[in-house]
């Protein structure tokens, strides 16, 4: 990441520029993957939710953070600020111990003795995993289409477009993620990952529905004085509902697949999640033009195909250790 962000920094040349994002989006991907399945693998089940949800907190805080000095400073500066946490990060990691349970996969029982937890190995039938597998990459990628990355990336423009000054927006942005983030990591670990999976979805295909209904109104010139306050409504509540959202799936990659498949999993999914994104960031603009009503319409279809998966096919796997929830796997399909 460091680098990266030196080579957009310092860049002359276009090509340069998107040399750097396209190794950025790649460490991201990486980083974004790992960090969620070693944090599960080394907390105890009962904090497991808790510690997972923080991540996609503290990363919508970051971004937010961001939005709000770059209102500030070129673009150039901001890829110089955003080197520093990179850089603190990196003696860090001399501190952080290795999985206990790839070290029980691997053999290395001496240093599994100083490690956190013992595993018994137990496996699930391959054609039980490649279902889960299908559910886990179904979700993350109607995430991304049901229009995460055109919240994020166009926030600034969706505000300006619905008549809300871009500053106002996203510091209000930033303060409904950081609040609805932090109750989504108290409660994760009391209501359970399904409940608030699917409350969360239920809140992205309401909000995605009623930015959508604001600017179509917009566009009948209808309740003019309302609209955007309905937007920012919608905005807010999309943001806030997808920072609890966020992280389960990918809690439910550390969860649900056994180690020897986990990083296969984590690869097709997180590939998955990277190629719809780009392509809703890609062609959000082209779709606006066409129909910015329209295409909050079509987030919303997405985000509501979503819970309809999450409710019939996602199981719940509060307060259980990763050996318990492998054994009722391996259990079931016998």
């Amino acid at each position: 990441m460091i680098h990266t962000k030196i080579i957009m920094c310092f860049q002359k040349v276009p090509w340069l520029l998107d040399l750097g994002r396209l190794s950025l989006g790649f460490t991201n991907g990486i980083s974004g993957y790992l960090v969620p399945i070693y944090i599960a693998e080394i907390t105890p089940k009962n904090l497991r939710g808790r510690f997972t949800a923080i991540v996609p907190l503290m990363t919508c805080w970051g971004m937010s953070s961001m939005y709000v000095v770059g209102s500030f400073v070129s673009w150039r500066t901001l890829a110089l600020i955003a080197i520093i946490p990179s850089i603190l990060q990196l003696p860090l990691l001399s501190f952080i111990p290795e999985s206990p349970r790839w070290l029980a996969n691997v053999g290395r029982d001496k240093e599994l003795e100083s490690a956190l937890l013992c595993l018994r190995g137990e496996k699930a039938y391959i054609s039980d995993e490649a279902t889960d597998i299908k559910i886990v990459a179904g979700m993350v990628a109607l995430l991304s289409l049901g229009g995460v990355n055109a919240f994020t990336y166009y926030s600034g423009v969706i505000f300006v477009s619905a008549g809300i000054s871009s500053m106002i927006g996203l510091i209000a942005l930033a303060a409904a993620q950081t609040l609805l983030g932090f109750l989504g990591t108290i409660f994760i670990d009391k209501s359970g990952r399904r409940p608030l999976l699917l409350v969360a979805l239920a809140g992205l295909c309401f909000s995605s529905f009623l930015t959508g209904l604001s600017f179509l109104l917009k566009d009948y010139n209808w309740w003019g004085e309302g609209t955007p306050i309905l937007a920012l409504i919608g905005i807010l509540m999309y943001k806030g509902s997808f920072v609890v959202a966020v992280g389960i799936p990918w809690l439910l990659v550390a969860e649900l697949f056994p180690i020897n498949v986990k990083g296969s999993a984590g690869s097709i999914c997180n590939f998955i999640s990277g190629i719809t994104g780009w392509a809703v960031a890609y062609y959000f603009n082209l779709l606006t033009k066409w129909s910015s009503a329209g295409t909050f319409f079509i987030f919303s279809a997405f985000c509501c195909a979503n819970f309809i998966l999450a409710a019939t096919m996602v199981p719940e796997t509060k307060g259980r250790t990763l050996e318990e929830i492998q054994a009722s796997i391996t259990h079931s399909s016998q």
